[in-house]
């Protein structure tokens, strides 16, 4: 998976949109970060993991999830794409662009 793949799957849902983040391509939903690729082009920044499922998804596969100490503190999770599919992918940003995006926006989504 790239970060090609993940932009085509997030821009289908409302309120997404293309951005950056620290000098990286990123995904906004109204402004807010999405996700965005962190700075050695394979790893996808996963904002909206708290830490506890954060530490039980590196802990489960860490071949695929890992943080740093910069992200110790924060409820996110770093996903290595080239190891991963969209089985993995989606949920997680589907679960934080619902967070994001409208109420209305969502409850148009979830009407389709």
């Amino acid at each position: 998976m790239t970060f090609d793949d993940v932009r085509l799957m997030a821009l289908a849902w409302p309120e997404v949109e293309d951005g950056t983040s620290y000098g990286t391509p990123a995904l906004k939903v109204r402004k807010k970060m999405l996700a965005r690729l962190k700075e050695d082009g394979d790893s996808l920044v996963m904002p909206g993991v708290p830490q506890d499922e954060r530490d039980m998804l590196v802990e489960s596969k860490p071949q695929l999830f890992y943080f740093t100490d910069h992200y110790r503190d924060y409820p996110m999770v770093l996903i290595r794409l080239s190891k991963a599919n969209r089985a993995t992918v989606e949920p997680l940003l589907r679960r934080h662009w619902r967070t994001l995006a409208s109420k209305k926006a969502v409850k148009a989504f979830d009407q389709r």
